[in-house]
């Protein structure tokens, strides 16, 4: 293919990536149009940083699933088979817990939502209002849910080589949930709830379900479909057992 043609190829895909994250935000575009002119009747306000918002986020999301697609995915299926091909068992669980650990410590949501609930929580008089208590209180809640990402992501590859059942895991982790959710303070439970959303960023997840789906497509009988998926699901899990248990510790 000469030059010209090469170009050519490349614009209709830039244009289709945006045109398909355009068609994936509609849905939002029209309930917040439906609500703001039909419902509250009201204009549009400053439209012109609307429109510019809008046409930032629809390319931001066409390159954001590019990327996926050409980096994270490859790169996660990539780990997965050089991990099993080196016939490590230590090497596979350290990788996966490390991955679910670092992914989570850093991840932005988690960071805002410790430091809200040290804020509430010196508001509430439950902590100190000084910066280090804050910080410390923050501090904890984010490693608690770390590690439990971690071991999560590591319990979940362990499921994949064993061939545990999920469902046995899952619902003997919400078992344990509703038990712990009669004993921890009343102070964390709501947090313990949220923090099992704000672990699956979008940087974990890409990245662990492509570990789950490789190490699932190169062990025998193990089905990618079946087997290869899971891993989030007790990354949203385990979170809510360790922070109540954090509750615990520091509200008892």
């Amino acid at each position: 293919m000469n030059r010209s043609g090469q170009l050519s190829a490349f614009i209709r895909a830039v244009l289709s990536r945006q045109w398909q994250a355009l068609v994936d935000l509609l849905p939002i575009i029209g309930v917040v149009l439906f609500f703001q002119l039909l419902v509250f009747r009201q204009p549009l306000p400053q439209l012109d940083q609307l429109l510019i918002g809008a046409l930032f986020t629809v390319v931001g999301l066409s390159l954001f699933t590019q990327g996926l697609e050409s980096g994270l995915f490859p790169m996660g299926e990539t780990m997965a088979h050089h991990l099993a091909a080196k016939g490590s068992l230590s090497a596979l669980l350290s990788f996966a817990f490390l991955l679910g650990f670092t992914t989570t410590i850093a991840e932005p949501a988690l960071i805002a939502v410790s430091r809200e609930a040290a804020e509430i929580a010196a508001q509430g008089q439950l902590i100190a209002s000084e910066p280090a208590v804050l910080n410390r209180y923050a501090l904890g809640l984010r490693l608690s849910v770390a590690l439990s990402v971690g071991l999560a992501i590591l319990v979940g590859v362990l499921r994949i080589l064993k061939g545990w059942p999920l469902h046995y895991l899952i619902i003997g982790g919400y078992l344990l949930v509703m038990l712990m959710t009669t004993v921890a303070p009343k102070e964390i439970i709501g947090i313990a709830y949220d923090t099992g959303g704000v672990t699956t960023s979008t940087i974990t997840v890409p990245l662990v379900a492509a570990l789950g789906v490789g190490l699932a497509s190169i062990i025998k009988g193990r089905n990618p479909l079946t087997d290869g998926f899971g891993l989030i699901a007790l990354a949203s899990l385990l979170p809510m057992i360790f922070v109540m248990a954090y509750g615990l510790l520091i509200f008892s």
